[in-house]
């Protein structure tokens, strides 16, 4: 007679840091940047004009077999994949691919959101690889640093071929029609269906991965508009022309009536579930985790939650409704669904944690919180939440319904509630996972029942 074990969702991904794999991708790019002045030029003005490490924005590698053994690659964890053209990919963490070549080469590729913008704001690009509207193109800067634009294709260079030019029109007209798609209808599911219509008629002309990728380009630029810390950020990192490609994950916020249909939504757009979190009934909230393989996006989607919804699987399953409302429902309540008027609740980067924080405070005049992970592997910490109005009907719902006491609601029409930030993160020795606890503590501190007048202890 055999038994089955129910697992545990939250053993099901167990990251751990590399460091091995670390110290080889260390060495690989210390190698390369030591003999080519201009990437170490480069390297500095990332760390000390935006606060963003070289190492962590490398789209991938190039080394001669003689300089790194199979084995070693092998011993570090990297694995052969053949869909990548014979890279070395480590499936356990978060590091560049690595192409072994019989030439005598040693390249580093950096990625970016646009060649051309990377061209235009340094002037050293040299050479192109593709044309305008392609969904790969290179920049050649020296002879042992390129630059790497990438829209929903994560393949090796010699397999791409060029965009005809009416995909690019097409893809240029689904780009215009997810920028500007309508956020705000007095029916929420009226939103999400008229935000499916337009996903599907982007996957349905361009496929999944350059909807995807076209359609979190918007979703940036929407947060990004509504928030001071992002634009600040942006700009800085717009005058070294890599844009937002060094992002980590993108943090949606959702009520309970309409997560399961946000999911189906990511997951048509390519995504699929990673690990779920639960950080315990006083927390009284989940997430979950979902990944797109091809363009490397990952969301992170909060949802209040109780304990014994952890087991059952609240991607796919609608959640009942509930009088409550914890931290996540009542910031929906407030502001709106996040994949609708309000957008993301923050994007994190990945940064050098120290120098981001210095020069946020120092050039941008923008607080950092006191982080919330401290780890040789993982450090986060949000920027002061962004505070935003919240309309009078939405407080009057919430105050109606007892979520909300008269005074705290005569506070968020005086003062608006904490709506968005942006978080600076340090991740090494390619930790993939998240810190459970300490976004507990986080989102217990972005609650506006808790501190409703204080805004640099707000999260």
């Amino acid at each position: 007679m055999s038994t089955t074990t129910t697992p545990n969702p939250l053993e099901q991904f167990r990251w751990t840091p590399q460091p091995a794999a670390e110290q080889l991708v260390k060495e690989i790019v210390d190698g390369i940047v030591a003999r080519d002045a201009i990437a170490a030029r480069f390297r500095d003005r990332m760390r000390d004009e935006a606060g963003v490490r070289f190492i962590d924005c490398i789209d991938h590698l190039v080394v001669h077999e003689s300089h790194v053994p199979l084995a070693r690659l092998r011993d570090a964890g990297f694995e052969r994949s053949d869909t990548l053209g014979g890279c070395y990919v480590h499936p356990g963490g978060i590091f560049p691919p690595i192409k072994i070549s019989p030439r005598e080469a040693a390249l580093v590729h950096l990625k970016v959101e646009s060649v051309a913008d990377f061209a235009a704001a340094n002037g050293n690009v040299g050479a192109f690889v593709g044309q305008p509207g392609d969904r790969f193109r290179i920049g050649v800067v020296s002879r042992d640093f390129a630059v790497v634009e990438r829209h929903g294709y994560r393949g090796p260079v010699t397999a791409f071929a060029e965009t005809p030019d009416h995909q690019v029109r097409l893809a240029m007209r689904h780009a215009e029609l997810l920028r500007l798609r309508r956020r705000s209808f007095n029916n929420q599911i009226e939103g999400f269906a008229h935000a499916e219509e337009l996903i599907d008629r982007s996957i349905h002309d361009l496929g999944v991965d350059l909807a995807c990728d076209l359609f979190f380009a918007a979703e940036r630029e929407y947060w990004q508009r509504r928030n001071r810390a992002a634009q600040f950020q942006k700009a800085r990192q717009d005058r070294l022309g890599f844009g937002w490609a060094n992002h980590d994950h993108h943090t949606y916020r959702s009520s309970r009536k309409h997560f399961a249909r946000l999911m189906s939504i990511f997951e048509k757009l390519g995504f699929r579930c990673r690990e779920r979190f639960y950080a315990g009934a006083d927390a009284g909230w989940g997430a979950q985790v979902l990944e797109q393989p091809v363009t490397g996006i990952i969301i992170f989607a909060d949802v209040d939650l109780s304990p014994d919804e952890l087991f059952q699987d609240f991607a796919h399953e609608a959640l009942s409704p509930r009088e409550q409302l914890g931290t996540v429902g009542l910031w929906c309540a407030l502001h709106g669904e996040s994949f609708l008027q309000a957008g993301m609740h923050h994007l994190e980067c990945q940064f050098d944690f120290e120098s981001l924080k210095r020069q946020m405070e120092a050039d941008g005049g923008i607080q950092v919180m006191k982080p919330f992970t401290d780890f040789p592997y993982l450090r986060q910490a949000f920027t002061e939440g962004e505070r935003w109005p919240v309309a009078e009907d939405r407080l009057q719902a919430v105050l109606v319904a007892g979520q909300i006491t008269a005074e705290q609601a005569e506070k968020i029409r005086r003062e608006g509630a904490i709506g968005s930030h942006l978080e600076n993160l340090e991740r090494n020795e390619g930790f993939k996972g998240f810190n459970q606890k300490g976004v507990s503590e986080i989102i217990a501190k972005t609650d506006p029942r808790k501190h409703l007048s204080d805004t640099n202890s707000s999260a």
